[in-house]
């Protein structure tokens, strides 16, 4: 297994700080903003290791996730976001990434879970339930998902107009 590691981020400056402290930890970093970039370095590079973020732009770091597997293996792929949906956590594992973490994450964070191999199953449990924008939030995802990120047949089976699912999806996510 080399130390080739693929960030596949659309953040210029958090993917820099990111490949600078992974650099440190004895990765050779190489970095894409865009999917079809990031599938022309993986050819290129073969990397055992990706930091994929969920969100790049109007693409889904999900879509990538099966040309590196089909390439490596057993690539460790992690997918960072800060839109966090139970919907998009499953279809993560699901595809073949090995853990997915929520922005801010510092790149300690994401060193350990490359080497992380098994669950917590002490993982402490939410005493809250979610709040209903949260669980809306929640449905969308999943209905989005279903719909292959189309957002006209997402926004016709949620029964809302197109321009209002996309208000809701250009907002952040609700806090529990």
């Amino acid at each position: 297994m080399n130390n080739n590691l693929l960030i596949v981020e659309d953040d210029e400056a958090f993917s820099c700080a990111l490949g600078n402290a992974l650099e440190k930890k004895g990765f050779n970093v190489y970095s894409s903003s865009t999917l079809s970039k990031a599938i022309q370095a993986a050819n290129t590079h073969s990397p055992s290791f990706a930091v994929i973020d969920l969100k790049l732009g109007n693409e889904s770091g999900l879509q990538i996730i099966p040309a590196l597997k089909a390439l490596n293996s057993k690539i460790k792929i992690i997918v960072l976001t800060g839109y966090a949906s139970i919907a998009t956590a499953v279809e993560a594992i699901k595809l073949g990434a090995m853990q997915y973490l929520t922005k801010p994450t510092s790149s300690e964070e994401i060193y350990q879970a490359f080497f992380r191999t098994d669950g917590d199953a002490e993982q402490n449990l939410a005493s809250n339930p979610m709040s209903l924008r949260r669980l809306e939030w929640e449905h969308i995802q999943k209905v989005l998902i279903e719909n292959d990120g189309n957002l006209s047949a997402t926004a016709r089976a949620l029964g809302m107009h197109r321009r209002t699912l996309q208000r809701k999806l250009n907002k952040n996510p609700a806090k529990d």
